[in-house]
């Protein structure tokens, strides 16, 4: 009997935590920090207790405004919110259940996934051009705010756009299949267009100050696509360094909000023909660009190619709980769905 009223009592602990996932940063003024030191880490996105436990103290002290001795404190402060030690594999297996799958449209390219895109996770799609990248981007701006299993309530979307291939009426017409309200749709979506690699990174301060603002509604980040303007801003293998250790250093704050604000973390990726792989018969010379530094980042990694006609073929290529699987979808003016056999 004694078993069970733990149980209950442990029940209604993690209903209490799922109240508030995360744990505003204006905590910290119970412990000694003075409002306008938790602005100026507001003014760098950092707005929550775990986020200050995700930057360094070398990070912290490059804010304008905090001296060693301030950043020391602050870490001590959030020291004593949170549980910064080990817990048992059946304790975080009762966080885990807060990891919500938003479904792609298609049952049999969901059932690869294991549900859908996962929140809590990146999950990248990476495939040559017209291998339907953008239109499993557009369709799941609509997919992540209809209810769905398990619970799932829906909520709103960031769309950051590098390649200028987003199209509002796009999401009209997949709004027609699932018979919601077009405008409600869009509105729920919010655009930015990125520019160069360094805007990317400062809309990420931008995403987590909104995510954080309205706590709890933002379900999904989608990049589309991540390396885009890295290609760009940095050539030839004399920069490849400074571009990697830049992406690493984007990869691993996408991977933070994620996990601080349990949100759903959706990216595109390039190809990249391997000149070198004619000499190995290689079967496939193509493969995703941004090395092993996107590779190891990813939670979820999905190649896409193209089937015949609208089909489309995804291939499960690296994931912790997926086996290596395939599946066909298609591609309609209602976006992504099952392939008609």
């Amino acid at each position: 009997m004694k078993a069970a009223e733990d149980q209950v009592v442990e029940d209604d602990a993690s209903f209490q935590d799922d109240e508030s996932f995360f744990q505003d940063i204006d905590l910290l003024q119970k412990h000694g920090i003075n409002m306008a030191d938790i602005k100026k880490l507001k003014s760098v996105g950092i707005c929550t207790v775990k986020g200050i436990q995700m930057t360094t103290r070398k990070a912290l002290c490059n804010i304008k405004g905090l001296s060693e001795a301030k950043v020391e404190k602050i870490k001590e402060a959030a020291g004593k919110l949170l549980n910064v030690g080990f817990q048992t594999a059946f304790e975080y297996s009762a966080k885990r259940k807060q990891v919500f799958h938003i479904t792609t449209g298609s049952q049999e390219f969901d059932k690869l996934l294991g549900g859908g895109v996962e929140s809590m996770a990146i999950t990248e799609a990476f495939g040559e051009f017209r291998t339907g990248k953008t239109q499993l981007s557009h369709t799941l701006c609509v997919t992540a705010q209809l209810p769905g299993e398990d619970g799932y309530s829906g909520g709103k979307v960031i769309f950051i756009d590098t390649e200028n291939t987003f199209r509002p009426d796009r999401l009209r017409d997949i709004a027609d299949r699932f018979n919601v309200d077009h405008d409600a749709v869009l509105d729920n979506v919010l655009y930015a267009r990125a520019y160069t690699s360094e805007h990317q990174m400062e809309l990420l301060d931008f995403v987590a100050a909104k995510f954080h603002e309205e706590g709890g509604v933002f379900k999904l980040l989608i990049i589309d696509s991540i390396m885009a303007l890295f290609r760009v801003d940095f050539s030839g293998r004399g920069e490849l360094a400074e571009r990697q250790q830049k992406l690493a250093q984007m990869l691993s704050r996408l991977q933070k909000i994620s996990e601080e604000y349990n949100v759903a973390v959706f990216v595109t990726n390039q190809m990249t023909a391997d000149p070198g792989a004619g000499m190995t018969f290689q079967a496939d010379p193509k493969k995703p660009i941004g090395g092993h530094i996107l590779a190891h980042a990813s939670t979820t990694r999905i190649s896409l190619r193209k089937g015949r006609g609208e089909m489309r073929v995804a291939k499960i290529f690296d994931s912790p709980d997926m086996p290596e699987n395939e599946a066909t979808f298609a591609i309609s003016a209602g976006g992504v769905t099952d392939a008609k056999e």
